[in-house]
C-alpha cells in the first residue's frame, strides 16, 4: 500500500488576504490604454499608478500612507505629451522615478516627499534617442543611475541618467516587438522576450545575443486556457514567483526549487474583480513583523487595492528563514564601473528591525542645461528663494524681510486681541 508524501516547504501554506477597505485606494482612473505593462509602480515610500488624462500622459504618485479617496484634483505627474505606458521607481533612491510614453521619450522625475499643490511638468532629465513609442523601463539593479528602456523600434537603449546620455544602444538584435526586458540578479545579463517567439539572454556590453532557442525547457507549467497578458513577478530570497493575469482575477504562485519538477505549485489566491494592472513591492518594504513575504497593489476600474502575502506563524520573533538579507537601496557600483567590465552583487541589508527608508536624496545630474530645469526638492517657494547661488547680502536681506514680516504679525495678533477684549466688554455691557 503505498503513500502520498507531501513535499516539505515553509511556503506550503502561503496566503493572499486584502487590505481593510480604509487602507485602499479609491476613486482612481487608471489608463485604458491597452499595453502590457503593469501600470502601476510601488516602493517603501510611493504607489504610483498611470492614469487616464486628457491632451498627454499622466500618472499619480501617493503616499504609501494617504489611503482612502482620491481627492479628484490632486496633482498629476503630467509632462508627456503623449499617454505613459510604463513606470518605474529607481532601486537606489526612493525618490527617483521614470516614465515612458508614446511620445517616444523617457523622462526622470526627482519625486518630492510632501504632496506638490500643482502638477509637476518639468522632469529632472529627458532621455530622447528611440523612434517610435517606448513602453518598457528596468533600473539597472546593481549600477547608479543606469536605465533601460525598448521601444516599439526594436531598439534597447541603456542610459546613463546622471548625465542624460545613451551609454549603449543595441538595435540589431531583434527582429520584432520586444515584449518584456529582466536583468539578473548583478545586472552582468538581461533576458527579453519577443514577439518573434525567440527568448534573448543578452550580454549588452558585448553585443552579443549569448543564449537563445532553448531546445527542451527544464519544466511546463500550464496555466490555463485564457489569452490575457501574464505579469511574472520573481523574488529571489524565496525561489517563488508570481504570476497575476491582466484581465484575470486571481495571482498564482509556485515555489522554483532545484529538485524535479522545479516548479512546485502552491496556491492561488482569487478575488472577485478582474485586475487591469499590478504593483509588486520590493522586499524592504514589507512588514516582516506579520510575515509578510510579498505585497501586491491590485489595480481595479476604479481602485488599488494593496494584497499582503503571509506565512502563518504564532511566533513573534523575527523569523530568519523568511528574511534572508535582502538588496538595499545603495548601489554597489557608479555607471562608468559597470560599463568598463566591473561587476558587483547588490549591497544587502538585513530586515530584523525593519527598513526605514532613508530621507529625500537628489539625484545628481552633471548636465548643466539639464540641471537648471530640475524642480525643488523642498516645499514650494518663490522663484528668488530658489536661486541656490545667493550672496551673502541677498540672505541677509531675506532674513531681514523675514524679521519684519514676524514684528509685522505679532502687531497684528495684538491688535486682533484687543479688538476681541473690547468686543467682549461691549457685549457684556448690552446684556
Amino acid at each position: 500500500m503505498s503513500r502520498r508524501v507531501v513535499r516539505q516547504s515553509k511556503f506550503r501554506h502561503v496566503f493572499g488576504q486584502p487590505v481593510k477597505a480604509d487602507q485602499m485606494y479609491e476613486d482612481i482612473r487608471v489608463s485604458k490604454v491597452t499595453w502590457d505593462s503593469g501600470f502601476c509602480a510601488v516602493n517603501p515610500k510611493f504607489v504610483a499608478i498611470i492614469v487616464e488624462s486628457g491632451g498627454g500622459g499622466a500618472f499619480m504618485v501617493l503616499p504609501l500612507h494617504k489611503t482612502g479617496r482620491v481627492d479628484k484634483n490632486i496633482p498629476l505627474v503630467t509632462g508627456h505629451t503623449a499617454p505613459v505606458l510604463d513606470i518605474d521607481w529607481c532601486p537606489h533612491n526612493d525618490n527617483v522615478l521614470a516614465s515612458a510614453s508614446e511620445d517616444t521619450t523617457v523622462m526622470v522625475w526627482q519625486i518630492p516627499d510632501y504632496i506638490p499643490t500643482r502638477n509637476m511638468t518639468e522632469p529632472v532629465v529627458t532621455l530622447e534617442g528611440h523612434s517610435k513609442r517606448v513602453g518598457i523601463l528596468t533600473w539597472h539593479p546593481t549600477a547608479r543611475n543606469i536605465l533601460l528602456s525598448a521601444g516599439g523600434d526594436n531598439v534597447i537603449i541603456l542610459w546613463n541618467v546622471g548625465t542624460g546620455e545613451a551609454l549603449l544602444t543595441l538595435d540589431d538584435l531583434h527582429t520584432d516587438l520586444i515584449y518584456n526586458v529582466c536583468w539578473n540578479y548583478n545586472g552582468s545579463l538581461f533576458v527579453t522576450t519577443c514577439k518573434d517567439k525567440h527568448l534573448r539572454i543578452i550580454d549588452p556590453r558585448k553585443r552579443l545575443v549569448v543564449a537563445k532557442n532553448f531546445e527542451e525547457p527544464i519544466a511546463l507549467q500550464e496555466m490555463d486556457t485564457s489569452n490575457g497578458v501574464l505579469l511574472p513577478f520573481y523574488d529571489p530570497d524565496s525561489s517563488i514567483v508570481y504570476l497575476c493575469g491582466k484581465g484575470d482575477s486571481s495571482i498564482r504562485y509556485f515555489e522554483i526549487t532545484d529538485e524535479a519538477p522545479y516548479v512546485h505549485y502552491l496556491s492561488t489566491y482569487s478575488s472577485k474583480e478582474p485586475q487591469r494592472g499590478m504593483g509588486y513591492m520590493p522586499k524592504r518594504g514589507l512588514d516582516v513583523s506579520k510575515c509578510e513575504i510579498a505585497r501586491f497593489y491590485k489595480l481595479h476600474e476604479r481602485k488599488c487595492e494593496p494584497i499582503t502575502m503571509t506565512v502563518p506563524r504564532k511566533s513573534d520573533l523575527f523569523q530568519d528563514d523568511l528574511y534572508p538579507d535582502t538588496p538595499g537601496p545603495e548601489p554597489a557600483l557608479e555607471a562608468d564601473e559597470w560599463l568598463s567590465g566591473k561587476d558587483a552583487e547588490p549591497i544587502l541589508i538585513s530586515l530584523r528591525d525593519g527598513y526605514v527608508p532613508v530621507k529625500n536624496r537628489e539625484l545628481k545630474v552633471t548636465k548643466k542645461n539639464i540641471l537648471d530645469s530640475r524642480p525643488p526638492v523642498g516645499p514650494r517657494r518663490s522663484q528668488s528663494t530658489c536661486d541656490t547661488n545667493f550672496s551673502r547680502s541677498a540672505f541677509e536681506e531675506l532674513l531681514e524681510e523675514i524679521k519684519s514680516l514676524r514684528q509685522t504679525v505679532q502687531a497684528h495678533e495684538k491688535r486682533i486681541s484687543d479688538l476681541e477684549n473690547k468686543l467682549c466688554q461691549f457685549t457684556n455691557g448690552t446684556d
